[in-house]
């Protein structure tokens, strides 16, 4: 017998799994696009994704639709792996410079300098001497540096 109660449910907890986001998205954005374009592969490109997407919704074995996901934020951690760098320093940019030692290559996370223009600090791994020219100013505070990526060799 066909319960409207439990269909509801398990379509509300499958939702919320990230591969599905994924399919809803391309869904709604392939739809958008076939509003200016229309193509018959457009058309059958969205016919399967919601074919795709009412059957992993539908699914009973929930096991196999985890591995699917866990496989799809694998492949997603891999893509965006080389911005976290940039999302990091975009939070930090208002308090932090980030500088890379030309010596060691090693990424150093420098606080704001007192005053505008050049300034010089130490590396902590191979005691070079960084130079940062800056723009900005923060209030007194004295230099701390933070090591944040080592480099695997050092040149001494």
């Amino acid at each position: 017998m066909f319960n409207k109660k439990d269909f509801i449910k398990s379509i509300i907890n499958n939702l919320i799994d990230d591969f599905n986001r994924l399919l809803i998205v391309l869904l709604l954005f392939l739809v958008i696009i076939t509003i200016f374009i229309r193509t018959f592969y457009l058309d059958i490109l969205k016919f399967l994704i919601l074919i795709l997407l009412i059957f992993r919704i539908t699914s009973k074995n929930k096991a196999k639709r985890y591995e699917e996901n866990q496989k799809y934020l694998r492949i997603k951690k891999m893509l965006f792996k080389p911005f976290t760098n940039v999302i990091r320093n975009f939070k930090d940019r208002k308090n932090y410079v980030y500088k890379k030692c030309l010596k060691c290559k090693t990424t150093l996370k420098l606080p704001l300098p007192n005053k505008r223009g050049i300034n010089h600090a130490k590396c902590p791994n191979c005691h070079n001497r960084v130079t940062l020219f800056t723009i900005r100013k923060k209030q007194e505070e004295k230099i701390q540096v933070e090591v944040i990526k080592k480099s695997r060799k050092v040149e001494k």
